[in-house]
């Protein structure tokens, strides 16, 4: 039996776990950072899963001009550690600079995917069942609001069609292209 037949498993289930939370933790940021409603019930899930972590690590790292920073150490601390396990379990070989490099792009990739996939679903739910409130929909509301808003104020709807969600997936697919290449490149990251 070759090592692939134990590492993809274990390697599978490390960044399943880890994206996981981490992907908890961005939801956290992005919905501070948005101004959703803290009373919605999956903004209380995602603080009750999150409090117990980051509430010592903001003790040594406060926020500044309403930006979580604690969330950030955390998101990159947690992607440093997920990408230090697979490369161990891979290759056997660590440099440790590497993986608190690599986790920068990886990331942004992450903030903007989880823009990118609330645009969209935003966009099917409107099409499916237009005009419906649905709690988890109040909070995609809230976090793309700000990207969509200026959108909307660029390209108001024309005869009742709102183009201005494909004008934001466009740009955040541009930003992906024009961003995540340099930094994968500057990082040396061998994930893409």
């Amino acid at each position: 039996m070759d090592s692939s037949y134990y590492t993809t498993p274990l390697t599978f289930v490390i960044q399943t776990l880890f994206g996981l939370y981490i992907m908890v933790v961005m939801l956290r940021f992005l919905l501070q950072w948005a101004r959703a409603d803290f009373y919605n019930p999956l903004s209380q899930f995602i603080v009750k899963v999150t409090t117990p972590v980051l509430r010592p690590l903001r003790q040594f790292i406060p926020g500044l001009g309403g930006v979580d920073f604690a969330s950030i150490v955390l998101m990159w601390s947690l992607k440093t550690i997920e990408l230090s396990l697979v490369i161990l379990i891979t290759n056997g070989i660590l440099n440790p600079i590497g993986p608190m490099l690599w986790a920068i792009p990886q990331l942004i990739d992450l903030a903007i995917n989880v823009f990118l996939f609330a645009i969209l679903i935003q966009v099917i739910v409107s099409w499916i069942n237009p005009g419906t409130y649905n709690p988890i929909l109040g909070l995609i509301n809230s976090l793309t609001d700000p990207l969509m808003r200026p959108a909307r104020r660029l390209i108001p709807p024309i005869s009742g069609l709102d183009l201005s969600p494909m004008l934001v997936m466009m740009g955040l697919y541009l930003l992906k292209m024009l961003l995540l290449p340099p930094l994968i490149m500057l990082t040396g990251s061998p994930f893409r």
